[in-house]
Parts: structure tokens; C-alpha cells; sequence
């Protein structure tokens, strides 16, 4: 598939776009009070959809195991002539979220803005705030998102990755 031009609003996160991975050698790192500290391995990919508007895609898995772990598609947005950026969220577990922030200096603040879940069979417990940052360190990106929930109410570093881009001719065709 061709990819259509970068939205010259998107020019200031134009760093953001294409296939980034994590490798056995660079795990995903996951910890939050509630639960055991986990590793994962996590393939993410912006495609440029010739609108001020990233498509987003995000899948995980166990590093030995091989089975997906957790999936989350989405857009990112930008508002043309601003720094501002939206980051919309649907995952896999029927929680869906708005994050809204900025892009300063190659790095992406964003704070929820909007939560929705799935009321029936949705597990506790429920996450009622989150904090995501995305930023360019030399060849990788870095992600450090954090959570709140309905047991522990205050932002709390949740997952930390470090992705590597992969780049285009490389990929399978």
C-alpha cells in the first residue's frame, strides 16, 4: 500500500510515523501496585492518512511465550497552526480514551480528557486517568504511560517501552 503525503500540520510529530518495535533485547517494561512486574514486546505503527491525522496502531505480546497481550488502535490529531494534539483510543478490553496534550521539542504530552468503558463484564478496576509522553531519544522512541484507577486514584507509571524503527525497505512487501 502507498502511503499518502504527511498533512503539513503533522509536521512538527512527522517523527512519529512508520513501524517502531521492541526486540527481546529491549523489552517493555510493566509494573503498577496492583499487579506483578511484566515484560513485553510491542510493535507500533503511524500511517499518514493525508489528513492532519495519524492512523495508529498498537499490539503487544509475552517475549517467550508469543501470545498477544494487549491491542489498542486509534487516531492521533493535531490542530493545524497549533501545537496541540489529540490522541483517540479504542482497546481491546472495552475501555476507550481521548487523550489530549502538546508537542514540544519532539516530545508529546498527553492527559486524558475523556474515558468511556464497557459497562457489562468490564473488570476492575476501572482506570480513571491516564498520562502518556512519547519522545524522540537519538534512533528510538520512547513511551512512558502512567494510570490511575478506582483503587489507585493517583497517576502512577504504568508501562515504559523503548521502540526502534523499522525501516521501510525492510519490511516484507
Amino acid at each position: 500500500m502507498n502511503r499518502l503525503p504527511i498533512h503539513e500540520a503533522l509536521k512538527q510529530i512527522a517523527f512519529l510515523e512508520g513501524k517502531w518495535i521492541t526486540d527481546n533485547n529491549n523489552l517493555g517494561l510493566g509494573k503498577f501496585p496492583t499487579i506483578k512486574p511484566f515484560t513485553y514486546c510491542e510493535e507500533i505503527n503511524f500511517t499518514s492518512i493525508g489528513q492532519p491525522t495519524f492512523n495508529y496502531l498498537a499490539q503487544s505480546w509475552h517475549p517467550t511465550l508469543k501470545k498477544p497481550m494487549h491491542r489498542e488502535t486509534g487516531f492521533m490529531k493535531i490542530i493545524p497552526g497549533t501545537n496541540k494534539v489529540s490522541f483517540l483510543l479504542a482497546h481491546i478490553f472495552g475501555l476507550t480514551t481521548i487523550e489530549e496534550g502538546t508537542v514540544v521539542d519532539n516530545v508529546i504530552h498527553l492527559k486524558s480528557t475523556g474515558i468511556m468503558r464497557q459497562t457489562e463484564g468490564m473488570k476492575l478496576p476501572a482506570v480513571i486517568e491516564t498520562y502518556r509522553e512519547f519522545k524522540i531519544n537519538g534512533n528510538s522512541l520512547e513511551q512512558v504511560f502512567c494510570m490511575a484507577t478506582t483503587t489507585v486514584p493517583e497517576l502512577t507509571e504504568h508501562l515504559r517501552v523503548t521502540y526502534t524503527k523499522i525501516a521501510e525497505d525492510s519490511e516484507e512487501k
